[in-house]
């Protein structure tokens, strides 16, 4: 409705009238003779009447209620009538059969009010007698809490003809507000709806992000715990966490797996949900995707297969840590047996009371020690077992080093042990022996005789007597000082603190025994001494007088004999006596001394005359003595070097080289000792050859040529002795090293023969551990051999004696050694054919059963129905599989060459080789036959989804263009019309391009009829169907609105043509109205001019309003949408040319009276032009 005109004139009124009852004929509201005109002007009658046909259009006409059996739709009054019936037919008081009468007791306006609001009033307590209350009730109700206008009083009412148009129009205000109430309730109902189905979608997408993103914290919590390659430090531990891996995989993986397709099939369901609502298709956030759970996925798919190889590993290792702990134990167990027995033995000191008992204990001892020391490479063993062990990171290595702790404390108790006890051993044999001299001591005190009387009858005799007692005296000194040391020996153990050999009161006892009986002896030694010296005294002066001369004599034809020895002995006896007949010479100048005191001076005279002649050849002699003495010294020195020489010769050149090793070595190290002595000796050479330059004139004829040459040869052959003492030690090393390796080969070889290689692969990968430590033990071996050969090379090399003995023992060293190995080889050979014929059956079960475990997944995940979220799970499983079995096929590989090779190497094995690998190969092809069904069934069900998912796109853009070729809306304009055809045909067009779309699920549809796995063709068929009618449909609606929006373009055409007419129809109504009679020849002129042109313009739109006229009768009877509107406007149009005839006929009379208005105005001009034109010619006259 366009905008009223401001103003109070009765033109802005008539315009505003008109631009009502203009929007009025557009909304096809039939007016007869009604103008703004009439309204203006105030007439009643037609007043009423249009605001009735207004009500009537607006308020009535737009009601359409259905009958009950829904058979005939009625609409305006009926169906408000149909409508008030059907509201009050369960109130019995009230039947509406018309619009007056049956309204007048209110009853039925209440009954209205009360049938949608009950709680406004009490419709049991009205009564019909009560008229005026019931309708004051109503109406009040409705003005108060409806909010209607109280457009009726009782009195209107509750009359004998109630206005029938009155109560209509106050009944369409209830029949408004209680649809529009309705409308509001339906309304929302959809709008609860819509939410309800947002909010389902929200919780749905919720509900998609809470599993993605648990399922995503699964996964990444998973692989932080299956990525940490830190294991339980233990076989059982890591047994069980094998089997928590395993268990993994066989049941809490397969959930989550499942979880995750149920993830895709719920957003699915989300995009299938919210495109069915028309809303935005919701994409996940970063992180959440399909794509970044499958990565994720594929994360986890990884550190598995990390996980299982790391698990394996560690399980390898924790057997073998659990084999040498088995091994540890063992020899822990044995070595703590010979520790506890060793130290029982080391702890008892029984070791006797007397020297023999205790120096047979102390042998017994040393072989203890010997074996002992012999017994250290065994505890050695356990050490480096558990350091092994410890560097392996063994579980229990608190236990091992404990039991290595112990077994190296008791080994160290042990030798502190044997170290004490040989300490304690050693005392008690150092005071046995102590005991046993002190009892040789008292021995011989008792034995020595000191108590004789006999003190000498002569000089002589006194002297031997004093001489044997000087001798036994030198002796008691000497066992005095021997005896003070045994004692202090002995007294020493008597302070020791801790173990004491004996008890320290015998020891000072028997120290007593022994002091006493030496002071005795010393006593009894002074007093005959003492004696023996008065007995020589007294004999001494009776003889020194008689012997002086005679000894003078003596001494003189002594002295004056010309032999000084023939040899060193010969020389220093007679130096001694020299040296005795000084001393002589000395003590008888002291008696001579003492004779001159007794004053016998005569004899002393001749005493000392041939005293001082005894005295110059006592010198002299002296001097020739020492002389011989040197050249006797020289030539015995010579004698003895050469004596020695000789022995020495004797020890170098003998042929005994020992029978063994350790002989061998006492007589390298003997050797050793006579080679430093002869090395010692070649100074006594150099000292003798200047010795011989020392010697007087006459001794110089002795030679040491010979000695000297003697020496080089006992240094020539003692080198030549060594060498083949070491060439007979390497010899007998070789030997010994021979035989200890030909005693392992014995025991190794006897090993190997018994051995018999188990079935079971936990004893086969038993036996492959003892192999393991066979190897290092030969390697070991191999070493020992190496150093046999490279002695044996030496000995041939330096031209041994032996050399055809030692070959041949090298040979048959070799010749074992190439024997074992071989037969180890053998050995090794057959446990490794027989361990990898185990692994390969092992590794035959394993792929099986994951063969089968696939093909029961595949056969779990079949498509068997219409699901579509159950073919995208099987896609999703079947992408899994693949990539499984991907990594599968090369382990069948791998597994079929085995599986040749181990047939080729054991044919007599061949069946139990092949049979596994033919029921594998059997499994696997079933499972590609299997897998490739799935495929098959995978790419119907992509065609399916593809398919399915551009049919729903179709559909939805069929149900979206539908509706807006089922659009009601017809155009106001002309200008809107022709946009609505543009827009129309602008659909066609999208029509078209859409038409090879459904052309294409067509054929699409046919190609999936000849497919022969299980589809839904029972829901394809009836979408397509679906899709048919609704193609079909929509090019009817398409057509149909076509047709439409033609009638409604040209209808506009007509409106446009129609105001056309009425505006040149109103033009020409106020320019004859607008008509004055012209006064002047110019302005007649003007007026006949004007007057012409109107004639002309006039016929002209007169025939165009014939055209319009017709062209609007052409579309009545074509059956127009706008009929009843153009039948208004025609006969408008037609009334309005009627009234232009009597213009026509005013216009004709008055152009006549203009014509003689213009005569006349001629005529006058004519006069005037004449009378000016004689007034002009008088003065021309004058």
């Amino acid at each position: 409705l366009p905008r009223p005109t401001r103003g109070r004139m009765r033109i802005h009124c008539l315009e505003n009238v008109d631009k009502a009852l203009q929007f009025l004929k557009e909304q096809r509201v039939h007016l007869e003779n009604v103008g703004s005109h009439d309204i203006v002007d105030g007439n009643h009658r037609l007043t009423l009447g249009l605001i009735w046909t207004i009500i009537l259009r607006f308020q009535i006409q737009v009601i359409k209620i259905e009958t009950e059996d829904n058979r005939e739709t009625r609409s305006a009054k009926d169906a408000l009538l149909l409508w008030c019936q059907m509201k009050t037919a369960g109130y019995s008081e009230v039947n509406i059969q018309n619009f007056t009468t049956c309204w007048r007791d209110g009853l039925a306006f209440n009954a209205l009010i009360h049938r949608h609001r009950p709680d406004l009033i009490e419709f049991n307590k009205l009564t019909r007698s009560n008229a005026t209350h019931n309708l004051q009730q109503a109406f009040n109700i409705a003005e108060q809490s409806l909010g209607l206008t109280k457009l009726l009083d009782p009195e209107d009412v509750n009359t004998e003809n109630p206005d029938e148009k009155s109560i209509i129009t106050y009944v369409v205000s209830y029949y408004h507000y209680f649809s529009k109430m309705k409308a509001l309730i339906v309304e929302g109902k959809r709008v609860g709806k819509v939410l309800e189905n947002c909010v389902e979608a929200e919780k749905i997408v919720n509900r998609y992000e809470g599993l993605a993103s648990d399922l995503l914290d699964w996964i990444e919590k998973t692989i932080a715990v299956i990525s940490n390659q830190k294991f339980a430090n233990s076989l059982t531990g890591v047994q069980q966490q094998l089997q928590a891996f395993t268990t993994y995989c066989t049941i809490e993986k397969p959930i989550k797996f499942q979880e995750k397709g149920n993830l895709e099939v719920l957003l699915f369901t989300i995009q299938s949900k919210l495109r069915a609502n028309n809303q935005k298709p919701y994409v996940p956030h970063d992180g959440k995707l399909i794509s970044d759970i499958n990565k994720a996925w594929e994360r986890l798919e990884k550190a598995e297969h990390e996980r299982g190889v790391a698990l394996r590993k560690e399980l390898i290792r924790q057997e073998k840590l659990e084999l040498l702990a088995q091994r540890f134990d063992h020899k822990t167990t044995m070595r703590q047996a010979w520790l506890n027995e060793n130290q029982r033995l080391v702890s008892q000191d029984n070791f006797g009371y007397d020297l023999p008992a205790v120096e047979a204990a102390m042998k017994k001892h040393e072989a203890i020690e010997a074996d002992i020391a012999s017994y250290e490479d065994r505890i050695g063993v356990v050490v480096e077992l558990a350091g092994e062990m410890e560097a392996e990171g063994y579980y229990d290595i608190r236990r091992i080093l404990a039991r290595k702790e112990n077994i190296l404390g008791q080994w160290g108790l042990l030798k502190e042990l044997v170290v004490g006890r040989k300490a304690r051993l050693e005392q008690n044999l150092a005071l046995q022996k102590t005991f046993q001299d002190m009892v040789y001591m008292i021995d011989w005190m008792e034995d020595t005789q000191l108590l004789s009387q006999d003190f000498g009858k002569h000089l002589l005799e006194v002297d031997d007597l004093l001489q044997t007692h000087s001798l036994q005296e030198a002796d008691i000194s000497v066992q005095a000082e021997r005896v003070e040391t045994l004692n202090s020996a002995a007294l020493k153990f008597t302070t020791l603190e801790g173990y004491q050999p004996c008890d320290p009161q015998v020891i000072c006892n028997r120290v007593n025994h022994v002091s006493t009986c030496l002071e005795e002896l010393k006593q009894l030694a002074d007093k005959r001494h003492e004696d023996l010296e008065e007995s020589r005294q007294l004999w001494a002066f009776f003889q020194e007088l008689e012997e002086s001369a005679v000894w003078i004599r003596e001494k003189s034809s002594i002295l004056g004999a010309q032999g000084y020895g023939k040899d060193v002995t010969s020389v220093l006896k007679l130096l001694q006596k020299h040296k005795t007949l000084a001393g002589e010479l000395l003590a008888h100048r002291s008696l001579e001394q003492s004779f001159g005191a007794a004053g016998i001076q005569d004899h002393i005279l001749e005493v000392k005359a041939d005293w001082k002649n005894l005295e110059d050849q006592a010198a002299l002699r002296l001097h020739h003595l020492q002389e011989a003495l040197n050249a006797s010294q020289f030539s015995t020195e010579t004698d003895d070097l050469l004596a020695w020489l000789q022995d020495a010769y004797r020890l170098v050149s003998s042929e005994d080289f020992g029978h063994d090793e350790y002989s061998t070595r006492s007589l390298l190290k003997k050797h050793r000792d006579v080679s430093d002595a002869v090395d010692k000796h070649r100074s006594h050479v150099v000292a003798l050859r200047q010795h011989l330059g020392a010697l007087p004139t006459q001794y110089r004829d002795q030679e040491v040529r010979g000695a000297e040459q003697l020496y080089t040869e006992v240094v020539e052959v003692a080198v030549l002795r060594q060498q083949w003492l070491h060439d007979a030690l390497a010899v007998y090393r070789m030997f010994s090293e021979v035989n200890a390796c030909e005693l392992w080969i014995d025991e190794k070889e006897q090993w190997l023969d018994k051995m018999e290689v188990p079935e079971r692969l936990e004893d086969v990968e038993v036996v492959a551990h003892r192999f393991e430590s066979l190897d290092q033990e030969m390697n070991s071996l191999m070493g020992r051999i190496l150093d046999v050969n490279q002695i044996v090379q030496q000995l041939l090399d330096g031209g041994h004696p032996s050399s055809t003995e030692v070959r041949g023992c090298q040979d048959h060293l070799n010749s074992r050694w190439n024997q074992i190995v071989e037969l180890v080889e053998q050995r090794k050979d057959h446990l490794d054919s027989v361990l990898r014929l185990q692994n390969y059956l092992l590794e035959c079960t394993e792929i099986k059963s994951q063969i089968q475990d696939k093909r029961k997944a595949i056969d779990a995940t079949q498509y068997a129905g219409s699901d579509l979220g159950g073919v995208l799970a099987l896609q999703r499983r079947l992408s899994t599989m693949e990539g499984a079995l991907s990594v599968l096929e090369p382990k069948l590989m791998h597994l079929q060459e085995e599986a040749e090779h181990l047939a080729s190497a054991q044919p007599a094995r061949a069946m139990e080789v092949l049979v596994p690998f033919e029921g594998i190969s059997v499994e696997w092809e079933e499972l590609k036959r299997t897998l490739q069904g799935c495929e098959d069934s995978l790419m119907v069900a992509g065609r399916l989804q593809s398919f399915i998912q551009d049919l729903d796109s179709f559909l939805t853009w069929l149900v979206q263009t539908q509706t807006s070729a089922a659009s009601d809306q017809l155009p106001n304009t002309l200008e809107e019309a022709e946009k609505l055809i543009n827009k129309h045909a602008a659909l066609k067009e999208e029509i078209g391009r859409y038409e090879e779309d459904y052309e294409r699920l067509q054929a699409v549809n046919e190609l999936l009829e000849t497919e022969e796995a299980p589809l839904p063709h029972a829901a394809l068929q009836q979408w397509l169907q679906k899709l048919d009618v609704g193609w079909n449909k929509l090019l009817e609606m398409w057509e149909s609105r076509r047709e439409v929006l033609v009638q409604a373009h040209i209808f506009h055409l007509f409106l446009r043509d129609v105001k056309q007419a009425e505006s040149f129809l109103n033009n020409q109504e106020s320019a004859l109205a607008l008509v004055e009679v012209p006064t002047t020849v110019e302005t007649v002129e003007a007026a006949l001019r004007k007057h012409k042109d109107f004639t002309t313009t006039m016929e002209l739109n007169l025939h165009r309003i014939k055209a319009v006229i017709e062209a609007g009768e052409s579309l009545i009877s074509q059956n127009n949408i706008y009929s009843d509107r153009i039948r208004q406007r025609v006969d408008a149009l037609a009334n309005e040319g009627m009234y232009i005839v009597p213009s026509l006929l005013l216009l004709l009379i008055q152009s006549q009276e203009t014509e003689r208005e213009r005569k006349l105005a001629c005529y006058r001009t004519s006069v005037s032009l004449a009378t000016l034109l004689l007034q002009n010619k008088r003065p021309l006259q004058i």
